[in-house]
């Protein structure tokens, strides 16, 4: 065996400029180089954690001056660290030890390495995921086992705590808090925000009255009573959100309060929200991640877990960020499921698209989406523009209105769960990104999003107030896209989906394009009447011109849906609405969508009340 021509005791001191030519270690050797490799990457990974909590940091600093702009550029470019980051630390490990890396023992000695060094970090679980991403850049699939990877966690984050610890507690009964109104002012001075609120007494009234709805009569305070607030706010768009539950007994109620800025730079408390599922649409899979400053994101996590226990762990991590973990934990869960269900794969329902091929599993509430070999003539993209159009939905705000997607490559799949229809529809459409191994199938790229009603299906099947609900709510989606600069392209029914809570959304993304990257003209006069009994145009069309008069054609058929939509959203038929959306977003005017009902904003719920009293 080639021995390394340097102490193994002095592993730090080697130039590994000298490893290029070696193969084979002595098992002392491996045991150095092991511990070498594992703090290598484990310091790849603090480098990203860093750089992750000074957006959220910075966040803060943005919010207090009102720069929506950086403040969506930030969490825009954030998401793009993580991968940064891996590919970092995996040219590291290739340049430094080039061959030695190969070798199936080391990496069951770096594994073990790494996991003594996760013993008393505050992020132990991230830095597994982080592990898994750089080792499989570097190994070949076949590797990609438990030996190797932290296929299940190696260690827990059940009591992994931050110093000072994630949560504050305020007792309002307490004499040092003197009651519910000094307590709740305290809890927002603790954050420390670096602006004048228009008015905190009056806000703290609102709060206190809207506790006072919710919480059950009679009320009987226990002694222990408390507040318990997550220590950092939760940054998104132009809102800061305190995320707490107030604890009386066994009757712990969940809430959140968003704190907004005005125009001239003073802060107000919108609304608080007490309903479990309104908290639960904030930490939807169809907004932008918040940016939150944790040490310990696990802590936060279950913090979450107790506010909102349907809640997949999977999603509230992807929520907080961090969207890598949030694969990791998806996946695990549906490997978990796959073992515990005996159902097929399926061709989703639904019309089928031209770019895309769906299927699904029914009993797990997930679809999965492949790109095509070969999209259809009429849809002018290929498959680097689908995967760009995907990212561009990731790094975009989605208002609600978008579904968020997790993107996997190289996935293995039991052969025996897929269907005969849908194995001759994929290898029919997508075989180029198939392979078989043995009892597997492989899939080389994979985008996997909630499953919702085609709203197609929900339009045609529904009630009248079915329709009437649908389309307003796909009114109100294309416009919400539109105030965040996002033209959907292809406005067909089959593209949007309807989710369990009755939610429009879009998910069909190969025609997106961003609105102040088209162009909304208005059909000119036709010159004569044969002109206009021509099937082709009498005028020029350009590749980004859109005439908004023509959507009636193919939206407006069924006499239902007809009705409805010229009663609500007739307004989208026209240039005007567009365009003018278009010269705000010019301007740079970012437009308020609250992820709450504006009927639960203090401005509409309280103030005439309290003036009246």
């Amino acid at each position: 065996m080639h021995s390394l021509p340097y102490d193994a005791k002095n592993f730090d001191d080697l130039d590994t400029g000298e490893l290029s030519e070696i193969s084979t270690l002595t098992e002392e050797e491996e045991r150095a180089l092991s511990k070498k490799v594992a703090a290598d990457i484990l310091a790849g990974f603090d480098k990203h954690y860093r750089l992750f909590r000074y957006c959220a940091q910075q966040a803060k600093k943005l919010f207090e001056e009102g720069d929506w702009h950086l403040i969506q550029r930030l969490a825009r470019d954030r998401i793009d660290f993580y991968d940064e980051r891996v590919k970092e630390a995996v040219d590291l490990l290739r340049r430094n030890y080039g061959p030695l890396l190969q070798s199936e023992s080391i990496w069951e000695k770096i594994k073990t390495r790494y996991v003594t060094y996760l013993v008393d970090h505050k992020q132990p679980e991230l830095a597994e995921t982080f592990f898994n991403s750089a080792v499989t850049k570097i190994l070949h699939r076949d590797y990609f086992h438990n030996r190797f990877l932290f296929v299940r966690p190696a260690v827990s984050t059940e009591y992994v705590e931050s110093d000072p610890p994630s949560y504050r507690s305020y007792y309002p009964t307490n004499p040092l808090y003197g009651g519910l109104r000094k307590s709740l002012r305290q809890l927002i001075a603790d954050f420390e925000l670096n602006a004048q609120f228009v008015d905190l007494e009056r806000d703290l009234r609102y709060v206190v009255h809207a506790a006072r709805q919710v919480l059950p009569r009679p009320i009987k305070v226990d002694p222990d009573m408390q507040i318990q607030v997550l220590s950092s706010l939760f940054f998104r768009n132009k809102g800061a959100y305190i995320i707490g539950k107030f604890i009386n007994g066994n009757m712990p109620q969940p809430f959140a309060i968003p704190i907004l800025r005005d125009s001239s730079g003073r802060l107000y408390i919108d609304t608080v929200l007490f309903n479990v599922q309104q908290i639960a649409t904030l930490f939807s899979f169809t907004r932008a991640y918040f940016l939150v400053d944790m040490e310990t994101p696990g802590a936060y996590v279950q913090f979450l877990r107790s506010l909102l226990p349907n809640k997949p762990k999977a999603e509230m991590y992807t929520m907080l960020g961090l969207q890598k973990q949030g694969k990791t934990l998806f996946y695990r869960d549906f490997l978990h499921h796959l073992k515990h269900s005996h159902d097929e794969f399926i061709v989703a329902p639904g019309i089928k698209g031209l770019v895309m091929a769906v299927f699904t599993l029914p009993s797990y509430p997930y679809v999965f989406k492949l790109i095509k070999d070969k999209i259809a003539p009429s849809k002018e993209i290929d498959r680097a523009g689908v995967m760009h159009k995907y990212q561009l939905v990731k790094w975009h705000d989605r208002v609600g209105r978008m579904a968020d997607t997790w993107e996997y490559s190289h996935v293995g799949l039991p052969l025996e769960r897929f269907s005969q229809e849908l194995l001759d529809h994929l290898k029919d459409t997508c075989e180029s990104s198939l392979t078989f191994e043995e009892d597997t199938v492989v899939i080389k790229h994979l985008y996997i999003e909630r499953r919702m009603t085609p709203l197609n299906l929900y339009l045609q099947h529904g009630t009248d107030a079915e329709v009437e609900h649908g389309i307003t709510e796909y009114g109100n989606a294309i416009k919400q896209l539109a105030a965040a600069n996002i033209f959907p392209g292809d406005m067909l029914f089959k593209n949007f989906g309807v989710t369990r809570l009755g939610r429009v959304v879009f998910y069909d993304y190969d025609e997106i394009e961003y609105m102040n990257d088209c162009n909304f003209r208005r059909i000119p006069e036709a010159p004569n009447p044969e002109a206009e009994m021509s099937l082709e145009p009498w005028y020029s069309v350009g590749p980004k011109d859109v005439f908004p008069e023509e959507f009636g054609q193919f939206l407006l058929g069924d006499r239902r849906v007809r009705k409805a939509f010229l009663s609500r959203h007739a307004d989208l038929l026209t240039y005007e609405f567009w365009q003018n959306r278009k010269e705000r977003i010019a301007e740079g005017h970012i437009e308020d969508i609250f992820p709450y009902s504006e009927a639960v904003r203090f401005t509409n719920r309280f103030r005439k009340t309290l003036r009246d009293q």
